[in-house]
């Protein structure tokens, strides 16, 4: 029986090219909707590929009797019922390996524009304006870095810093033994203790979406510099802002905005993150890009080519 697969999300060609030259009948259906399935229009479908456009929620998985795998391009999962579909039999793949080193260079370049005033040096030249001591920085070597969630982000951001010389130290709730030449294992308690600069590396799940709060932030001894690369919901922006008004936070790199909308395209707001987000954008210290930290052009290749080995085995 030849393996049909539909794939729901726009990927690198070389996911279906993979499959097609291992016998499976790929279908590009990048206009399915939620309804659709519902109706039974993947019924005889046995993989599909998907990104985060739709969420296969256990309503959705009935309604795809002859699933065996799901493959997410990405890292994260919130959009699957993944509990759900391994009652059913199904395997979930995705793809970490395949932006964890966009992600981590991405880091790296929040903290050097925020530690060096990248963003400002430059504005005020464009503005023709010569402002040297204003635009002094500070190095990485002389900072404390603490990662929460070592996993294949969190690991490629430690690796990333290796050159710079600077401590590195890293808590993760549900992993030990990974102390090595890059990075230093501590207990939670260390963690809040010794970071000056914090960057967050953890999946969206029900125990981490709005982990970063106020109560969260005031753990820390040191003021600290706020990195998030993961996902929005982990962190509670007016809570962040809050803090940095505190002067506990001095300053912040996001990636991820808690008001992304669920295909991460776009941002979903009502009048009070219309606020907050008109609080975040008129901060000077916090730099924001649109969810692109693992969107490069290397990334898009690994994501799919990383699916192929999983799938194909």
């Amino acid at each position: 029986m030849q393996m049909k697969v539909a794939f729901l999300d726009t990927v690198h060609h070389i996911l279906i090219d993979r499959l097609d030259a291992s016998g499976y009948s790929c279908d590009e259906l990048y206009d399915t909707s939620r309804e659709d399935i519902l109706g039974g229009a993947l019924t005889d479908y046995h993989g599909v590929v998907l990104r985060s456009r739709l969420t296969l929620d256990a309503r959705l998985l009935a309604a795809l009797p002859n699933l065996k795998w799901i493959a997410r391009s990405g890292s994260g999962l919130e959009n699957i019922d993944v509990e759900e579909a391994e009652a059913r039999g199904i395997t979930v793949h995705n793809s970490p390996e395949g932006n964890r080193d966009a992600v981590g260079e991405h880091a790296i370049g929040l903290l050097l524009m925020l530690l060096h005033k990248l963003r400002s040096g430059d504005k005020s030249v464009h503005e023709r304006k010569w402002l040297r001591e204003e635009h002094r920085g500070e190095e990485v070597s002389n900072k404390v870095v603490g990662i929460i969630g070592y996993g294949c982000m969190g690991s490629a951001f430690a690796e990333k810093l290796r050159g710079f010389g600077c401590k590195v130290i890293a808590y993760d709730k549900y992993k030990e033994g990974f102390s090595s030449d890059v990075v230093e294992e501590v207990s939670e308690d260390d963690f809040f203790e010794y970071s000056e600069v914090v960057s967050v590396h953890v999946p969206e799940t029900a125990e981490t979406r709005g982990m970063v709060d106020g109560v969260w932030l005031r753990r820390f001894k040191n003021q600290i510099i706020f990195l998030n690369t993961s996902r929005g919901a982990v962190v509670k922006t007016s809570d962040l802002l809050d803090a940095m008004d505190d002067g506990i936070v001095r300053s912040a790199g996001l990636d991820v905005l808690e008001f992304e909308e669920s295909a991460l395209e776009g941002l979903e707001l009502d009048e009070k993150s219309k606020a907050t987000l008109e609080r975040l954008l008129a901060n000077d210290q916090i730099l924001i890009t649109p969810h692109v930290a693992g969107w490069s052009t290397e990334s898009y290749y690994k994501l799919s080519s990383f699916l192929a080995d999983k799938i194909l085995g």
